[in-house]
Protein backbone atom coordinates (compact mmCIF):
# COMPACT_ATOMS: atom_id res chain seq x y z
CA UNK A 1 0.00 0.00 0.00
CA UNK A 2 3.15 2.57 0.81
CA UNK A 3 4.61 1.83 -2.35
CA UNK A 4 1.40 2.09 -4.29
CA UNK A 5 1.37 6.09 -2.79
CA UNK A 6 -1.30 5.33 0.27
CA UNK A 7 -0.91 6.39 3.71
CA UNK A 8 -0.95 3.92 6.84
CA UNK A 9 -1.52 4.24 10.16
CA UNK A 10 0.82 2.51 12.27
CA UNK A 11 1.14 1.37 16.02
CA UNK A 12 4.47 2.51 17.53
CA UNK A 13 5.98 2.24 21.10
CA UNK A 14 4.04 5.43 22.27
CA UNK A 15 1.36 6.42 19.67
CA UNK A 16 0.35 5.87 16.17
CA UNK A 17 2.74 6.98 13.11
CA UNK A 18 1.01 8.15 9.74
CA UNK A 19 3.41 6.97 7.23
CA UNK A 20 3.65 7.20 3.53
CA UNK A 21 6.64 6.99 0.34
CA UNK A 22 9.03 10.08 0.84
CA UNK A 23 9.74 10.05 -2.41
CA UNK A 24 6.27 10.43 -4.00
CA UNK A 25 5.54 14.28 -4.15
CA UNK A 26 1.69 12.93 -4.61
CA UNK A 27 1.58 10.81 -1.15
CA UNK A 28 3.60 13.47 1.07
CA UNK A 29 0.88 16.22 -0.22
CA UNK A 30 -1.96 14.07 0.33
CA UNK A 31 -1.14 13.51 3.94
CA UNK A 32 -0.47 17.24 4.11
CA UNK A 33 -3.86 18.08 2.95
CA UNK A 34 -5.30 15.48 5.05
CA UNK A 35 -3.33 16.19 7.91
CA UNK A 36 -4.01 20.58 7.60
CA UNK A 37 -0.30 21.08 7.89
CA UNK A 38 0.65 22.40 4.77
CA UNK A 39 4.23 23.14 5.44
CA UNK A 40 5.66 22.08 8.75
CA UNK A 41 7.99 19.73 8.32
CA UNK A 42 7.90 15.93 8.27
CA UNK A 43 10.63 13.54 9.79
CA UNK A 44 11.46 10.55 8.12
CA UNK A 45 12.77 7.12 8.49
CA UNK A 46 15.65 5.46 7.05
CA UNK A 47 16.67 1.51 7.17
CA UNK A 48 20.31 2.77 8.13
CA UNK A 49 23.93 4.67 8.66
CA UNK A 50 24.71 4.46 5.27
CA UNK A 51 20.98 5.32 3.97
CA UNK A 52 21.48 8.41 5.68
CA UNK A 53 24.60 9.46 4.60
CA UNK A 54 23.17 9.41 0.91
CA UNK A 55 20.32 12.42 1.88
CA UNK A 56 22.10 14.72 4.52
CA UNK A 57 25.74 15.38 5.96
CA UNK A 58 26.48 13.68 8.86
CA UNK A 59 28.92 13.92 11.77
CA UNK A 60 30.41 11.14 13.76
CA UNK A 61 28.67 13.05 16.73
CA UNK A 62 24.91 12.60 14.76
CA UNK A 63 25.40 9.40 14.15
CA UNK A 64 26.08 8.63 17.88
CA UNK A 65 23.04 10.15 18.60
CA UNK A 66 21.18 8.27 15.87
CA UNK A 67 22.35 4.86 16.81
CA UNK A 68 22.08 5.77 20.84
CA UNK A 69 19.27 3.52 22.87
CA UNK A 70 16.89 6.76 23.02
CA UNK A 71 16.68 6.77 18.69
CA UNK A 72 15.47 10.52 18.54
CA UNK A 73 14.34 12.20 15.03
CA UNK A 74 17.88 14.24 14.87
CA UNK A 75 17.85 17.58 12.36
CA UNK A 76 20.80 17.31 9.72
CA UNK A 77 21.68 19.24 6.71
CA UNK A 78 20.14 18.01 3.82
CA UNK A 79 21.75 17.12 0.99
CA UNK A 80 20.47 18.87 -2.48
CA UNK A 81 19.14 16.91 -5.25
CA UNK A 82 17.72 13.48 -3.18
CA UNK A 83 15.29 11.16 -3.97
CA UNK A 84 13.39 12.73 -0.97
CA UNK A 85 11.08 14.82 -2.17
CA UNK A 86 11.07 18.67 -1.27
CA UNK A 87 7.27 18.68 -0.02
CA UNK A 88 8.82 16.87 3.37
CA UNK A 89 10.30 19.79 4.49
CA UNK A 90 9.70 23.07 2.23
CA UNK A 91 11.87 25.73 2.47
CA UNK A 92 14.59 24.30 5.37
CA UNK A 93 17.84 23.57 5.37
CA UNK A 94 17.88 20.50 7.97
CA UNK A 95 15.70 17.43 7.66
CA UNK A 96 14.73 15.59 10.59
CA UNK A 97 15.90 11.97 10.56
CA UNK A 98 15.21 8.65 12.38
CA UNK A 99 16.15 4.90 12.64
CA UNK A 100 14.18 2.22 13.00
CA UNK A 101 13.26 1.68 16.79
CA UNK A 102 10.66 -1.54 16.67
CA UNK A 103 11.24 -4.77 15.48
CA UNK A 104 7.91 -3.40 12.93
CA UNK A 105 9.78 -0.86 11.59
CA UNK A 106 12.58 -2.78 10.77
CA UNK A 107 10.36 -5.16 8.93
CA UNK A 108 8.41 -2.55 7.30
CA UNK A 109 11.83 -0.28 6.26
CA UNK A 110 12.94 -3.98 4.76
CA UNK A 111 9.64 -4.78 2.80
CA UNK A 112 9.37 -1.22 1.54
CA UNK A 113 13.23 -0.44 0.61
CA UNK A 114 11.94 3.52 0.76
CA UNK A 115 12.68 6.19 2.47
CA UNK A 116 9.17 6.69 4.48
CA UNK A 117 7.39 10.20 6.19
CA UNK A 118 6.63 9.27 9.79
CA UNK A 119 4.84 11.72 11.77
CA UNK A 120 2.40 11.71 14.49
CA UNK A 121 -0.59 10.22 14.07
CA UNK A 122 -3.21 12.98 14.71
CA UNK A 123 -4.77 16.25 12.89
CA UNK A 124 -2.15 19.28 13.71
CA UNK A 125 -2.33 20.12 17.68
CA UNK A 126 -4.02 17.10 18.79
CA UNK A 127 -2.50 14.54 20.98
CA UNK A 128 -1.09 11.53 18.98
CA UNK A 129 -3.63 8.60 18.74
CA UNK A 130 -3.03 5.63 20.99
CA UNK A 131 -5.77 3.17 21.46
CA UNK A 132 -6.45 0.74 18.25
CA UNK A 133 -10.51 2.19 18.50
CA UNK A 134 -9.11 5.99 19.14
CA UNK A 135 -6.83 5.63 15.75
CA UNK A 136 -9.70 5.15 13.51
CA UNK A 137 -12.24 6.97 14.71
CA UNK A 138 -9.60 9.91 15.13
CA UNK A 139 -7.33 9.12 11.69
CA UNK A 140 -9.74 7.21 9.17
CA UNK A 141 -10.16 10.82 7.52
CA UNK A 142 -5.98 10.48 6.97
CA UNK A 143 -4.95 7.04 6.71
CA UNK A 144 -6.01 4.70 3.78
CA UNK A 145 -5.26 1.88 5.67
CA UNK A 146 -4.61 0.81 9.72
CA UNK A 147 -1.81 -1.78 11.15
CA UNK A 148 -2.52 -2.36 14.08
CA UNK A 149 -2.13 -5.04 17.49
CA UNK A 150 -2.81 -6.13 20.33
CA UNK A 151 -0.14 -4.34 22.87
CA UNK A 152 -1.64 -1.54 24.31
CA UNK A 153 -0.47 1.54 24.85
CA UNK A 154 -0.25 3.19 28.42
CA UNK A 155 1.35 6.57 27.79
CA UNK A 156 1.64 8.27 25.23
CA UNK A 157 4.89 9.71 23.63
CA UNK A 158 5.69 11.70 20.64
CA UNK A 159 9.43 11.28 19.16
CA UNK A 160 12.12 13.14 20.76
CA UNK A 161 13.84 15.46 17.84
CA UNK A 162 17.11 16.73 18.60
CA UNK A 163 20.30 18.21 17.01
CA UNK A 164 23.97 18.21 17.45
CA UNK A 165 25.79 21.85 17.85
CA UNK A 166 29.07 22.48 18.94
CA UNK A 167 29.57 18.55 19.02
CA UNK A 168 27.15 18.41 21.72
CA UNK A 169 23.42 16.88 21.46
CA UNK A 170 20.51 19.21 22.53
CA UNK A 171 16.93 18.16 23.04
CA UNK A 172 14.28 20.33 21.09
CA UNK A 173 11.45 17.90 22.11
CA UNK A 174 11.74 15.53 24.93
CA UNK A 175 9.66 12.73 24.85
CA UNK A 176 10.38 9.05 23.75
CA UNK A 177 13.16 7.78 24.92
CA UNK A 178 14.19 10.88 27.54
CA UNK A 179 11.07 11.40 29.69
CA UNK A 180 10.98 10.86 31.89
CA UNK A 181 14.18 9.84 33.05
CA UNK A 182 15.30 12.39 35.76
CA UNK A 183 17.14 15.53 35.50
CA UNK A 184 19.46 15.22 38.43
CA UNK A 185 19.18 18.71 41.22
CA UNK A 186 22.41 19.47 43.30
CA UNK A 187 19.90 19.97 46.56
CA UNK A 188 17.12 18.23 48.10
CA UNK A 189 13.64 19.83 46.62
CA UNK A 190 10.26 20.31 47.93
CA UNK A 191 7.40 17.97 46.43
CA UNK A 192 6.66 20.97 43.25
CA UNK A 193 4.08 20.32 40.83
CA UNK A 194 4.96 22.63 37.68
CA UNK A 195 2.85 23.54 35.15
CA UNK A 196 4.58 24.83 32.50
CA UNK A 197 3.69 27.35 29.38
CA UNK A 198 1.06 27.13 26.85
CA UNK A 199 3.15 26.05 24.09
CA UNK A 200 5.39 22.94 23.54
CA UNK A 201 4.10 22.38 27.15
CA UNK A 202 5.66 19.55 29.67
CA UNK A 203 4.91 20.05 33.22
CA UNK A 204 7.45 18.69 35.99
CA UNK A 205 7.42 17.33 39.25
CA UNK A 206 10.41 17.73 41.96
CA UNK A 207 11.24 15.66 45.06
CA UNK A 208 14.80 14.82 46.63
CA UNK A 209 17.19 15.86 44.27
CA UNK A 210 15.04 14.72 41.32
CA UNK A 211 12.81 16.70 38.92
CA UNK A 212 10.93 14.57 36.67
CA UNK A 213 10.19 16.53 33.21
CA UNK A 214 6.97 15.01 31.46
CA UNK A 215 7.42 14.09 27.70
CA UNK A 216 6.09 16.69 25.31
CA UNK A 217 2.49 17.30 26.11
CA UNK A 218 2.12 19.59 23.31
CA UNK A 219 0.06 23.10 22.39
CA UNK A 220 -2.36 23.62 24.99
CA UNK A 221 -5.07 24.84 22.33
CA UNK A 222 -7.85 22.27 23.05
CA UNK A 223 -9.68 20.08 25.48
CA UNK A 224 -8.08 16.83 24.00
CA UNK A 225 -4.66 18.07 25.12
CA UNK A 226 -6.08 19.54 28.56
CA UNK A 227 -6.88 15.85 29.05
CA UNK A 228 -3.47 14.57 28.32
CA UNK A 229 -1.84 17.26 30.31
CA UNK A 230 -4.19 15.92 33.54
CA UNK A 231 -3.93 12.46 32.72
CA UNK A 232 -0.44 12.45 32.49
CA UNK A 233 -0.07 14.51 35.63
CA UNK A 234 -1.46 11.65 37.76
CA UNK A 235 0.15 8.73 36.02
CA UNK A 236 3.57 10.71 37.10
CA UNK A 237 2.52 11.76 40.74
CA UNK A 238 1.71 8.19 40.84
CA UNK A 239 4.74 6.75 39.48
CA UNK A 240 6.87 8.51 41.66
CA UNK A 241 4.74 8.96 44.34
CA UNK A 242 4.98 12.80 44.61
CA UNK A 243 1.93 14.54 46.28
CA UNK A 244 2.77 18.26 45.41
CA UNK A 245 3.15 20.82 48.53
CA UNK A 246 3.61 24.10 45.96
CA UNK A 247 2.37 24.79 42.56
CA UNK A 248 4.08 27.31 39.97
CA UNK A 249 2.83 28.44 36.83
CA UNK A 250 3.25 31.04 33.82
CA UNK A 251 1.90 34.65 34.86
CA UNK A 252 0.03 34.67 31.92
CA UNK A 253 -3.96 34.61 33.04
CA UNK A 254 -5.05 33.48 29.77
CA UNK A 255 -2.76 30.32 30.07
CA UNK A 256 -4.50 27.05 29.99
CA UNK A 257 -2.03 25.37 32.65
CA UNK A 258 -2.18 28.53 34.85
CA UNK A 259 -5.93 28.31 34.69
CA UNK A 260 -5.51 24.79 35.86
CA UNK A 261 -3.60 25.85 38.42
CA UNK A 262 -5.44 28.60 39.76
CA UNK A 263 -8.31 25.81 39.93
CA UNK A 264 -6.28 23.15 41.89
CA UNK A 265 -5.51 26.00 44.16
CA UNK A 266 -9.11 26.77 44.91
CA UNK A 267 -9.53 22.94 45.62
CA UNK A 268 -6.61 22.27 47.77
CA UNK A 269 -6.69 25.51 50.26
CA UNK A 270 -3.02 23.93 51.86
CA UNK A 271 -1.42 24.42 48.10
CA UNK A 272 1.15 27.04 48.68
CA UNK A 273 1.61 28.44 44.97
CA UNK A 274 3.87 31.10 42.85
CA UNK A 275 3.74 32.65 39.40
CA UNK A 276 7.03 32.99 37.85
CA UNK A 277 7.74 34.84 35.29
CA UNK A 278 8.73 33.42 31.69
CA UNK A 279 11.81 34.61 30.64
CA UNK A 280 13.07 34.27 34.51
CA UNK A 281 11.78 30.05 34.29
CA UNK A 282 13.63 30.19 30.53
CA UNK A 283 16.99 31.38 32.51
CA UNK A 284 16.70 28.80 35.21
CA UNK A 285 16.11 26.15 33.43
CA UNK A 286 19.40 26.56 31.49
CA UNK A 287 20.83 26.80 34.83
CA UNK A 288 19.97 23.90 36.02
CA UNK A 289 20.80 22.25 32.98
CA UNK A 290 24.26 23.06 33.68
CA UNK A 291 24.34 22.62 37.31
CA UNK A 292 24.53 26.53 37.98
CA UNK A 293 23.63 27.84 41.13
CA UNK A 294 25.50 31.42 40.93
CA UNK A 295 23.99 34.58 39.29
CA UNK A 296 24.00 34.70 35.61
CA UNK A 297 23.64 37.31 33.11
CA UNK A 298 20.71 35.57 31.18
CA UNK A 299 20.19 36.18 27.88
CA UNK A 300 15.89 34.82 26.96
CA UNK A 301 15.27 34.95 23.39
CA UNK A 302 11.52 33.79 21.92
CA UNK A 303 8.12 35.49 21.28
CA UNK A 304 6.27 36.25 23.55
CA UNK A 305 6.38 35.95 27.83
CA UNK A 306 3.95 37.70 29.50
CA UNK A 307 6.41 40.16 31.55
CA UNK A 308 6.65 41.51 34.95
CA UNK A 309 4.73 44.79 33.17
CA UNK A 310 1.82 43.60 31.23
CA UNK A 311 3.43 43.78 28.28
CA UNK A 312 5.25 41.74 25.89
CA UNK A 313 8.73 40.36 26.28
CA UNK A 314 10.90 38.04 24.43
CA UNK A 315 14.12 39.86 24.21
CA UNK A 316 15.26 40.10 28.07
CA UNK A 317 18.74 40.23 29.46
CA UNK A 318 18.71 39.78 32.89
CA UNK A 319 20.53 39.08 35.68
CA UNK A 320 18.97 35.62 37.42
CA UNK A 321 19.57 33.30 39.84
CA UNK A 322 16.96 30.90 41.61
CA UNK A 323 15.78 33.37 43.79
CA UNK A 324 14.90 36.11 41.24
CA UNK A 325 15.67 37.96 38.46
CA UNK A 326 17.05 42.11 37.37
CA UNK A 327 15.78 43.16 34.14
CA UNK A 328 18.48 45.04 32.71
CA UNK A 329 17.87 45.28 28.80
CA UNK A 330 15.50 44.57 26.07
CA UNK A 331 14.93 45.35 22.64
CA UNK A 332 13.02 48.49 22.38
CA UNK A 333 8.71 48.22 22.32
CA UNK A 334 7.06 47.80 19.33
CA UNK A 335 3.07 47.56 18.38
CA UNK A 336 1.75 44.19 17.20
CA UNK A 337 -1.22 45.54 15.64
CA UNK A 338 -4.27 42.39 16.25
CA UNK A 339 -2.23 41.01 18.47
CA UNK A 340 -2.42 36.97 17.87
CA UNK A 341 -3.47 37.86 14.38
CA UNK A 342 0.22 39.45 14.09
CA UNK A 343 2.00 36.42 14.90
CA UNK A 344 0.40 34.33 12.01
CA UNK A 345 1.03 37.32 9.64
CA UNK A 346 4.29 38.38 9.47
CA UNK A 347 3.61 41.51 7.24
CA UNK A 348 1.29 43.11 9.64
CA UNK A 349 4.49 42.80 11.88
CA UNK A 350 6.92 44.33 9.28
CA UNK A 351 4.12 47.16 8.17
CA UNK A 352 4.30 48.43 11.99
CA UNK A 353 7.61 48.63 12.11
CA UNK A 354 8.34 50.49 9.49
CA UNK A 355 5.44 53.15 10.14
CA UNK A 356 6.45 52.93 14.09
CA UNK A 357 10.55 53.92 13.46
CA UNK A 358 10.91 55.27 9.85
CA UNK A 359 7.04 56.65 9.05
CA UNK A 360 5.00 56.22 5.91
CA UNK A 361 7.87 57.61 3.62
CA UNK A 362 9.16 53.87 4.07
CA UNK A 363 5.96 52.23 2.09
CA UNK A 364 7.20 54.58 -1.00
CA UNK A 365 10.04 52.51 -1.32
CA UNK A 366 10.27 49.37 -3.30
CA UNK A 367 8.98 46.83 -0.61
CA UNK A 368 7.57 43.88 -2.82
CA UNK A 369 6.05 42.90 0.76
CA UNK A 370 3.65 46.08 0.52
CA UNK A 371 2.24 46.09 -2.57
CA UNK A 372 0.72 42.51 -1.71
CA UNK A 373 -1.11 43.85 1.27
CA UNK A 374 -5.06 45.26 0.82
CA UNK A 375 -4.77 49.53 1.12
CA UNK A 376 -8.16 49.06 3.53
CA UNK A 377 -5.66 46.87 5.60
CA UNK A 378 -2.30 49.38 5.74
CA UNK A 379 -5.33 52.08 6.77
CA UNK A 380 -6.51 50.11 9.76
CA UNK A 381 -3.21 49.28 10.84
CA UNK A 382 -2.25 52.76 10.71
CA UNK A 383 -5.31 53.67 12.71
CA UNK A 384 -4.63 50.71 15.41
CA UNK A 385 -1.20 52.30 16.08
CA UNK A 386 -2.54 55.89 15.82
CA UNK A 387 -5.07 54.70 18.55
CA UNK A 388 -2.82 51.97 20.20
CA UNK A 389 -6.07 49.41 19.65
CA UNK A 390 -5.35 45.94 19.52
CA UNK A 391 -1.69 46.68 19.63
CA UNK A 392 0.01 45.37 22.62
CA UNK A 393 3.83 46.36 22.95
CA UNK A 394 6.46 44.16 22.82
CA UNK A 395 10.29 43.30 23.19
CA UNK A 396 10.17 40.51 20.85
CA UNK A 397 12.93 39.13 19.47
CA UNK A 398 11.00 36.07 17.47
CA UNK A 399 8.79 39.07 16.05
CA UNK A 400 11.80 41.42 15.02
CA UNK A 401 12.78 37.94 12.77
CA UNK A 402 9.30 37.37 11.93
CA UNK A 403 8.98 41.27 10.69
CA UNK A 404 12.57 40.93 8.64
CA UNK A 405 11.52 37.56 6.50
CA UNK A 406 8.53 39.86 5.63
CA UNK A 407 10.43 42.57 4.68
CA UNK A 408 12.65 40.58 2.23
CA UNK A 409 9.59 38.64 0.85
CA UNK A 410 10.53 35.71 2.41
CA UNK A 411 7.09 34.52 4.25
CA UNK A 412 4.18 36.81 4.82
CA UNK A 413 1.81 34.62 6.54
CA UNK A 414 3.19 31.41 8.42
CA UNK A 415 0.92 28.21 8.25
CA UNK A 416 3.02 27.12 11.84
CA UNK A 417 5.02 28.22 14.87
CA UNK A 418 8.48 30.06 13.71
CA UNK A 419 8.26 29.56 10.14
CA UNK A 420 8.86 32.92 9.11
CA UNK A 421 12.17 32.67 11.79
CA UNK A 422 12.94 29.11 10.28
CA UNK A 423 13.11 30.40 6.18
CA UNK A 424 14.97 33.04 7.26
CA UNK A 425 17.78 31.13 8.55
CA UNK A 426 17.45 28.77 5.67
CA UNK A 427 17.93 31.76 3.28
CA UNK A 428 21.32 33.16 5.02
CA UNK A 429 22.54 29.53 4.64
CA UNK A 430 22.97 30.70 1.21
CA UNK A 431 25.58 33.56 2.14
CA UNK A 432 27.16 31.49 5.16
CA UNK A 433 30.20 33.21 4.52
CA UNK A 434 29.48 36.62 4.83
CA UNK A 435 30.48 38.60 7.66
CA UNK A 436 28.87 42.71 7.24
CA UNK A 437 26.37 43.38 9.77
CA UNK A 438 24.03 46.25 10.16
CA UNK A 439 24.16 49.41 12.70
CA UNK A 440 21.77 49.52 15.46
CA UNK A 441 21.90 51.76 19.02
CA UNK A 442 22.17 50.59 22.63
CA UNK A 443 20.58 53.39 24.73
CA UNK A 444 20.22 54.01 28.52
CA UNK A 445 16.67 55.28 29.94
CA UNK A 446 16.09 55.40 33.75
CA UNK A 447 18.70 52.50 34.27
CA UNK A 448 17.21 50.25 31.30
CA UNK A 449 19.26 49.45 28.16
CA UNK A 450 17.44 49.43 25.26
CA UNK A 451 18.00 48.15 21.84
CA UNK A 452 16.49 50.39 19.12
CA UNK A 453 15.92 49.44 16.06
CA UNK A 454 15.91 52.44 13.89
CA UNK A 455 18.96 52.34 11.81
CA UNK A 456 18.94 48.38 11.54
CA UNK A 457 15.41 48.60 9.56
CA UNK A 458 16.95 51.83 7.28
CA UNK A 459 20.20 49.28 5.78
CA UNK A 460 17.08 46.56 5.60
CA UNK A 461 14.77 48.58 3.74
CA UNK A 462 17.74 50.22 1.82
CA UNK A 463 19.12 47.00 0.54
CA UNK A 464 15.90 45.61 0.03
CA UNK A 465 14.67 48.22 -2.52
CA UNK A 466 18.38 47.89 -3.96
CA UNK A 467 18.12 44.68 -5.28
CA UNK A 468 20.76 43.13 -2.83
CA UNK A 469 20.38 39.42 -2.64
CA UNK A 470 17.81 38.34 0.09
CA UNK A 471 20.33 35.53 1.26
CA UNK A 472 23.14 38.42 2.12
CA UNK A 473 20.05 40.71 4.02
CA UNK A 474 19.60 37.46 5.87
CA UNK A 475 22.67 36.73 6.62
CA UNK A 476 23.75 40.38 7.67
CA UNK A 477 20.73 40.48 9.67
CA UNK A 478 21.60 37.11 11.76
CA UNK A 479 25.51 38.34 12.31
CA UNK A 480 23.55 41.38 13.62
CA UNK A 481 21.59 39.97 16.37
CA UNK A 482 24.46 37.92 17.35
CA UNK A 483 26.68 41.29 17.98
CA UNK A 484 24.06 42.76 19.84
CA UNK A 485 23.72 39.95 22.19
CA UNK A 486 27.27 40.05 22.81
CA UNK A 487 27.06 44.48 23.14
CA UNK A 488 24.25 43.81 25.61
CA UNK A 489 26.52 41.04 27.56
CA UNK A 490 29.78 42.71 27.45
CA UNK A 491 27.39 46.04 29.19
CA UNK A 492 26.46 43.82 31.90
CA UNK A 493 29.56 42.09 32.49
CA UNK A 494 31.08 45.70 33.17
CA UNK A 495 28.10 46.44 35.49
CA UNK A 496 27.82 43.34 37.39
CA UNK A 497 31.09 41.52 37.36
CA UNK A 498 29.51 38.89 35.92
CA UNK A 499 31.19 36.32 33.61
CA UNK A 500 28.39 33.53 32.90
CA UNK A 501 25.97 33.89 30.19
CA UNK A 502 22.93 31.59 29.92
CA UNK A 503 21.35 31.30 26.63
CA UNK A 504 17.67 30.35 26.44
CA UNK A 505 14.24 30.89 24.50
CA UNK A 506 13.26 29.21 21.16
CA UNK A 507 15.00 31.37 19.26
CA UNK A 508 18.04 29.55 20.12
CA UNK A 509 17.09 27.04 18.25
CA UNK A 510 18.04 29.07 15.51
CA UNK A 511 21.40 26.79 14.54
CA UNK A 512 23.40 29.88 12.74
CA UNK A 513 23.00 32.44 15.23
CA UNK A 514 23.96 29.73 18.03
CA UNK A 515 26.99 29.18 15.68
CA UNK A 516 27.65 32.98 15.49
CA UNK A 517 26.99 34.14 18.94
CA UNK A 518 28.53 31.61 21.28
CA UNK A 519 31.98 31.89 20.15
CA UNK A 520 31.46 35.69 20.19
CA UNK A 521 30.68 35.84 23.76
CA UNK A 522 33.80 33.19 24.47
CA UNK A 523 36.16 35.77 22.58
CA UNK A 524 35.02 38.12 24.88
CA UNK A 525 36.08 36.20 27.93
CA UNK A 526 32.17 34.70 29.19
CA UNK A 527 31.43 31.02 29.96
CA UNK A 528 29.02 30.20 27.75
CA UNK A 529 26.17 27.85 28.99
CA UNK A 530 23.36 26.40 26.70
CA UNK A 531 20.87 23.84 26.82
CA UNK A 532 21.62 19.94 27.21
CA UNK A 533 18.87 18.09 28.74
CA UNK A 534 15.78 20.13 28.18
CA UNK A 535 14.91 22.20 25.46
CA UNK A 536 15.57 25.76 25.03
CA UNK A 537 11.82 26.01 23.94
CA UNK A 538 9.22 26.83 26.44
CA UNK A 539 8.88 22.83 26.42
CA UNK A 540 11.66 23.29 29.46
CA UNK A 541 10.07 26.50 31.21
CA UNK A 542 8.73 23.78 33.53
CA UNK A 543 12.37 22.74 34.92
CA UNK A 544 12.80 26.32 36.01
CA UNK A 545 9.33 27.08 37.28
CA UNK A 546 9.86 24.09 39.56
CA UNK A 547 13.19 25.53 40.90
CA UNK A 548 12.23 28.81 41.80
CA UNK A 549 9.73 27.72 43.65
CA UNK A 550 11.27 25.44 45.59
CA UNK A 551 13.64 28.23 45.96
CA UNK A 552 11.08 31.49 46.77
CA UNK A 553 8.57 29.61 48.52
CA UNK A 554 8.78 28.67 52.29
Amino acid sequence: YIKQGKIVAIKGLGGFLLACDATSQQAVQLLRQRKRRRFKPFAIMLANIPDIRTYCDTSEEEERLLLSPQSPIVLMAWKNGTQICDAVAPNIHFLGVMLPYTPLHHLLIAETGLPLVMTSGNISEEPIAKDNDEAVRRLSGIADYFLVHNRDIYARYDDSVTMVERGEAQIIRRARGYAPFPVHLDFNSKQVLACGAEEKNTFCLTRDNYAFVSQHIGDMENLETLEHFETTVSLYKKLFRIEPEIIAYDLHPEYLPTKYALELIKKQSSLKSIGVQHHHAHIVSCMVDNHIAGPVIGVALDGTGYGADGHIWGAEFLVCDYQGFQRMGHLEYLPLPGGAVAIKRPYRIALAYLLKLLGEDALSKQLDFVAGINPAEIELIKHQLASGLNSPLASSMGRLFDAVSALLGIRNVIDYEGQAAIELETAAYGAIAEDKSYPFAIVEKEGMHLIQLKELLVHVVSEVAGNVTRDIIAARFHNTVAEMIVEMCKLMGDKTGISRVALSGGVFQNRLLLRKVVPLLEAARFEVATHIQVPCNDGGISLGQAVIANTVVN
